[in-house]
């Protein structure tokens, strides 16, 4: 039955037919459906991007190997959580369209900025704060996995800040720009820390003193021991690092110090050191520098106001503890 239906439809057996399906067929060629427009359209779409994702990734691999530096070694810390990220920031779409994930990291960085302008820095977490400082050294791409990296081996925002560059640059994404925008936050919050005491009466400024003590040595990651000379007004005349020292060790010696004060001459001093350990406990030997200090300054009539130990959990006063 099948057969024989087929016979009876077939345009080869009934010339009314075979003429029809010539027309038909000439119909279609001359003013094709739309749906063979759209077809055609999106095969040449789906081949043109081809071709040109191709030639992208082709292009991008052949820099990266004249030009990229060699990856960091994959044993350092950090590498292993952020390495998936890309270095470079994702491709836009021909025709001037943004993709998908570029448009969402530009809403996700609109949201941040308008929290951060209403709310200050108390809107934001950490890590925001620091996506936010990132978001020139990568101006498309997502450095939220960078900054919750830098966030979690550097224990907050502020020890990211104070990291050393090489450790800083150990992370895959921290790059000269990313490096320059931390360092630079840096150096704006101990040049306003200091600025709040310089040629001030720095006794009564003692809040503004710790502030910028911490900014300055809190964070260090070997002993530094600083003197702050104050003219006879108790106004900062000079900060100045005496001595740069091991973990646990800075020495200090006695005639150098009443030299400098002589060429300054300064009044009085102040003393500070910090605890890499993060504890500002005086140890026997911070008490006996100082008292040896003391000592040798006051020779030439220079007064010792304090010795202040800066810690990551605090400071310690030697003069409240009554050991000078």
């Amino acid at each position: 039955m099948n057969n024989r239906h087929h016979q009876e439809s077939s345009p080869e057996q009934k010339p009314g037919l075979a003429d029809a399906w010539s027309k038909n067929n000439q119909r279609l060629k001359e003013n094709p459906p739309r749906f063979v427009y759209e077809a055609t359209d999106l095969a040449t779409d789906l081949a043109t991007d081809l071709a040109t994702d191709l030639a992208t990734d082709l292009a991008t691999d052949l820099a990266t190997d004249l030009a990229m530096p060699a990856p960091p070694d994959p044993a350092r810390v950090g590498v292993a959580e952020i390495s998936s990220q890309p270095l470079l920031p994702p491709r836009r779409k021909m025709g001037g369209k943004i993709s998908p994930s570029d448009q969402d990291a530009s809403g996700h960085r609109e949201r941040l900025r308008q929290r951060f302008i209403k709310g200050g820095a108390t809107a934001l977490a950490d890590y925001e704060l620091l996506e936010m400082l990132l978001f020139s050294s990568n101006p498309r791409g997502d450095v939220k996995p960078l900054a919750k990296a830098l966030i979690k081996h550097f224990g907050g925002f502020a020890g990211v800040i104070a990291a050393p560059a090489q450790e800083l640059m150990g992370f895959v994404g921290v790059g000269e720009v990313a490096l320059a925008s931390i360092k630079l936050v840096e150096a704006a919050a101990i040049e306003l820390s200091k600025e709040r005491i310089l040629k001030r009466e720095v006794l009564s400024n003692w809040r503004a003193l710790l502030d910028y003590c911490r900014s300055t040595l809190a964070y260090q990651r070997t002993e530094h021991f600083r003197i702050l000379f104050l003219d006879n007004g108790n106004a900062l005349i000079a900060d100045e690092i005496q001595q740069t020292g091991t973990l646990n060790f800075a020495p200090v010696y006695p005639r150098e110090v009443v030299k400098r004060c002589l060429e300054l001459g300064a009044s009085a001093i102040i003393l500070l050191h910090n605890h890499p350990s993060g504890n500002p406990e005086p140890s026997k030997e911070d008490i006996a520098i100082t008292r040896e200090l003391v000592a040798a300054v006051k020779v030439i009539g220079v007064l010792v106001h304090d010795h202040l130990i800066i810690g990551l959990t605090g400071h310690a006063s030697l003069k409240s503890l009554g050991v000078m």
